[in-house]
């Protein structure tokens, strides 16, 4: 093989590699990993190709069976946001997500935690996908005291969010509840 034919296969090589490799950094302070397997996974700040260009949050399973979840989140004080309804919003994108991945919101108050709540389950991104806008809205009590937010990975693989933002939005903006399957109540009783 020609010397410029190995140093090009040479130069290829190193870049694929360079390429696969994510380059992560430090989270900065208000985010944190929680879940019922937080130790399964990581976090950091990936400057891939990101729609805001600024990098992205990451959260990926490395160790574990996989039946838990992780969860990248941060939790703020809910004073300026009290008897509003605030809506939770960002690009999110899945690489090999087994179980499922989304966006999830709290709202605390005094006398109960998670007064109102929502995550992504019934709206699932699962597998792989491309960066997709998604959001939660819920509206904050008068008495919250604080908000939590964030992505959920289930299971194994790797998610990333971006371009995040909290906004009070009218209320034209509909709330997110969980959708169900319950069947009706009967009108009469069976005796």
């Amino acid at each position: 093989m020609k010397p410029r034919y190995v140093a090009l296969a040479a130069l290829a090589a190193t870049s694929l590699y360079a390429l696969a490799g994510e380059t992560l950094e430090k989270l900065p302070a208000p985010w944190f990993i929680t879940g019922d397997a937080a130790k399964s996974y990581e976090a950091g700040i990936d400057n891939g190709n990101t729609p805001s260009g600024k990098g992205a949050k990451m959260l990926r399973h490395v160790s574990g069976d996989g039946k838990g979840f992780g969860s990248l989140m941060q939790q703020i004080a809910a004073d300026k946001y009290r008897g509003q309804r605030i809506r939770f919003q960002a690009q999110v994108k899945a690489a090999d997500v087994s179980n499922w991945a989304g966006l999830w919101m709290r709202v605390d108050t005094p006398d109960k935690h998670a007064r109102t709540f929502y995550n992504s389950q019934d709206k699932p991104i699962k597998g792989s996908a491309g960066w997709q806008l998604r959001s939660v809205v819920l509206n904050v009590p008068a008495d919250a005291t604080a908000i939590s937010f964030g992505v959920i990975d289930a299971g194994t693989g790797t998610v990333w969010i971006d371009a995040l933002t909290l906004e009070v939005v009218g209320e034209d903006v509909p709330v997110d509840v969980f959708a169900t399957h319950a069947k009706p109540l009967p009108d009469t009783p069976t005796l």
